[in-house]
């Protein structure tokens, strides 16, 4: 990620240790690292729901596809696709049938 090499990393923390003390500088570190972790989960997330919206979008094209050629002589990624929606339609109905 970033290009930075020992030497680097040494000059940043005895810089660190003179600037905040010995006393404040565990703290400082913590709250760095607990930063950068939270940065990390909200990119995280923020790629699960992009993949997760393209994926979508993909079902959607591909509904779309099915039906204009009138859902027969489909290719078999179109099947899949038409597949894969109708088992999803089915786990929503499922609840709503033991009532």
């Amino acid at each position: 990620m970033f290009d930075i090499g020992f030497w680097e990393l040494l000059v940043i923390g005895v810089l660190a240790l003179l600037i905040l003390g010995p006393e404040r500088l565990p703290g400082a570190m913590r709250s760095t690292i607990n930063t950068i972790r939270s940065v990390r989960n909200m990119a995280t997330g923020f790629k699960t729901e992009v993949e997760h919206q393209l994926r979508v979008h993909e079902l959607h094209e591909n509904l779309k596809k099915a039906e204009q050629q009138g859902l027969k002589d489909l290719s078999p990624e179109l099947e899949e696709s038409v597949d894969e929606l109708k088992k999803a339609a089915e786990s929503v109905r499922e609840p709503y049938k033991k009532q």
